[in-house]
């Protein structure tokens, strides 16, 4: 009888029995604001979305995409070429949803069990003042899902408050895109923000935290998750799916990751575990982030000897796999405002040998011996 009971049930109402469990869903958010490759008007970063996405993917995790107006959006300049923007570029269903991003304004929290904001600077000015996105990130906290943001994007958390009337970030651990990274990269629109993202974020009682410049730093508070630059990105979707009750599968790091994992490691102490890492395996690091990292963080560093040093060391990890002679005029630079006149004169007087008469190489040789 209680077989026949059970055939029955489950014929009247095949969906009760049939229907896989619904996997949790991650809400991914980005600016509607990008125009012309971020030209004219800057979007949102697709190196976030990508390499978030893979992750989420990977673990089950599957994905909505939405945006202030619905619709296409655009992406600032990218590489496609990337391993992991190549990956995401051949996916055509996660494609077509880039392509036709759902209206936040119809969308209820319920559906998820995590919000994520994609940066990028375009997020400075279409998402903070969209209120229906502020509601919706609001109710999700509230019943209980996971809010996170990488880069310009908590810049949508920054004007969220609950319904006791406090700010979402007010007293919780954050951090996001710095000042220090703005002063470098964000020039061009910087001036037209409503406000530094960083300033913001404290302004509403967010107990801020930063790495060194462009350096990963993944912030978790509780269901609050936050990083601070593009390079945080792999850690922000890796925490949001530990804070989903989910253990990441393993993968295999990008050259990105590498990188940014030996000078780390270089920054540890480890200079020489640092260079062997990437003298193993050059073409799997991306050297030429090793070097512009260095670059600017050394610009960044000015005359300060601790911030300077390492700056420093990271520009000699790349140097052997680069010929940009810029590189070792930056490095030789570096040692002249360290006291190192001796160590500077060969690296300027090798790019003179290769291109005489070189305007830079030749005003920085005059700063060596004048």
């Amino acid at each position: 009888m209680l077989r026949m009971l059970l055939a029955a049930v489950l014929t009247a109402v095949p969906s009760m029995a049939l229907s896989a469990p619904t996997p949790d869903t991650v809400l991914m958010i980005v600016s509607g604001e990008g125009r012309d490759a971020g030209k004219t008007r800057p979007g949102y970063e697709f190196d976030e979305v990508s390499q978030a996405w893979l992750i989420f993917k990977a673990n089950g995790v599957a994905v909505d995409v939405a945006s202030p107006q619905g619709g296409p959006v655009e992406a600032d300049k990218y590489s496609p070429e990337e391993p992991f923007n190549a990956q995401l570029l051949a996916d055509h269903d996660a494609m077509a949803r880039l392509a036709n991003t759902r209206k936040i304004a119809d969308l209820r929290a319920a559906d998820y069990a995590a919000v994520y904001v994609v940066g990028g600077k375009g997020a400075m000015f279409d998402l903070p003042h969209h209120t229906p996105l502020q509601m919706l990130i609001a109710d999700a906290w509230q019943r209980g899902a996971v809010v996170a943001a990488v880069c310009h994007g908590p810049a949508a958390l920054a004007p969220v408050k609950l319904m006791d009337g406090t700010a979402l970030v007010d007293g919780r651990k954050v951090t996001g895109f710095t000042n220090e990274e703005e002063a470098l990269f964000g020039k061009k629109w910087a001036k037209e923000f409503p406000w530094l993202l960083e300033d913001a974020l404290r302004e509403r009682g967010g107990q801020w935290s930063e790495a060194p410049l462009m350096m990963p730093h993944v912030v978790t508070d509780g269901r609050l998750v936050t990083g601070q630059n593009p390079y945080s990105t792999p850690g922000v979707a890796e925490a949001i799916v530990r804070a989903l009750g989910r253990t990441p599968v393993a993968r295999s790091p990008g050259r990105d990751e590498k990188a940014m994992a030996v000078v780390a490691q270089l920054r540890g102490g480890d200079a020489s575990g640092a260079a062997a890492a990437v003298k193993q395996d050059p073409a799997g690091h991306h050297v030429e982030l090793i070097g512009m990292l260095g670059f600017y963080q050394a610009k960044a560093a000015g005359d300060d000897p601790a911030a300077l040093r390492p700056a420093l060391q990271t520009m000699e990890l790349a140097l052997p796999y680069m010929t940009e002679p810029q590189l070792k005029l930056a490095i030789a630079d570096a040692h002249l405002r360290l006291g190192n006149r001796d160590q500077a004169r060969p690296l300027v007087q090798s790019v003179l040998d290769a291109s005489p008469g070189m305007e830079q190489a030749v005003n920085l040789l005059k700063r060596i011996d004048g």
